[in-house]
């Protein structure tokens, strides 16, 4: 089963990122989480995300765009990337996300994915 785990970071986690004293221990954090779960076989696929500032939001409106720049959501904690992971159930995706790094600073959402759509040619 395909479960997706979003995972979100505070703006102090974010800046971590880049503060050359912090840095080596945010990103050892989560190449040790990415590397159990490679070794474990479960990633489907993953990626991070640029810091919040970097988005854009689009917005439909009376049939006209209104974009603006930033998040859609305006919290103490952003998306701060995702994994795909294949595992046998929810019990192991939550195994999973509890030992993500932000799971202990902010969140991680799990979600199933749905199934595959039907092919809609002939």
């Amino acid at each position: 089963m395909q479960f997706m785990m979003l995972l979100t970071e505070t703006a102090t986690e974010f800046a971590h990122r880049d503060d050359p004293e912090k840095a080596p221990a945010y990103w050892a954090g989560w190449t040790a989480f990415i590397g159990a779960m490679a070794q474990a076989g479960v990633i489907v696929r993953g990626d991070g995300l640029q810091p919040p500032y970097s988005a854009t939001t689009l917005r439909i409106r009376d049939g006209k765009p209104l974009v603006q720049d930033g998040p859609f959501a305006d919290s103490k904690e952003q998306l701060g990337g995702y994994f795909i992971i294949e595992v046998p159930d929810l019990d192991t995706a939550l195994a999973w996300a509890a030992r993500a790094p932000s799971a202990s600073y902010a969140a991680v959402e799990i979600r199933p994915l749905l199934p595959p759509m039907p092919s809609l040619g002939g």
